[in-house]
């Protein structure tokens, strides 16, 4: 792993900030579009519970951060669908979806570094599954 260190966390410091961003556009769909309180808080919960994983198995932030290189990242530029919204239910399931793959890339990358990480993000990753399903009909 050692080659690929610096590579691996950068896939982790992505992945963190796509989950996040991802379920705050979530939180603040179910908080402003739905006013919601229940859902609201159930969003934020998860989004939380990201970032307490991490501490909690000592993911060590700084070098995670330390090996971010926005400016040369290829996935900078939108793509078309990222581009194309028609409703609030879309970014709504969008962001979903983002929050999902960048749980799954989490706990498949954070094998490398820690297998208890990786069970957390798992754990989060079903319970997002749940959460999803609840709140697709409000939308």
């Amino acid at each position: 792993m050692r080659k690929n260190q610096d590579k691996i966390y950068s896939v982790i410091d992505a992945n963190l900030n796509r989950v996040k961003e991802g379920l705050r556009v979530c939180e603040d769909t179910a908080r402003f579009i739905l006013r919601n309180a229940r859902l609201t808080k159930k969003i934020k919960r998860l989004r939380h519970a990201i970032t307490q994983a991490a501490i909690l198995e000592n993911l060590d932030t700084v070098k995670v951060l330390k090996f971010r290189d926005s400016s040369s990242d290829l996935g900078r530029a939108p793509d078309y669908l990222e581009k194309k919204r028609n409703s609030v239910a879309d970014i709504f399931l969008a962001n979903f979806q983002r929050a999902k793959e960048g749980l799954r890339v989490l706990e498949e990358f954070t094998k490398l570094i820690d297998v208890k990480l990786s069970d957390r993000f798992k754990k989060i990753r079903f319970r997002l599954y749940s959460l999803e399903k609840e709140i697709i009909s409000s939308v």
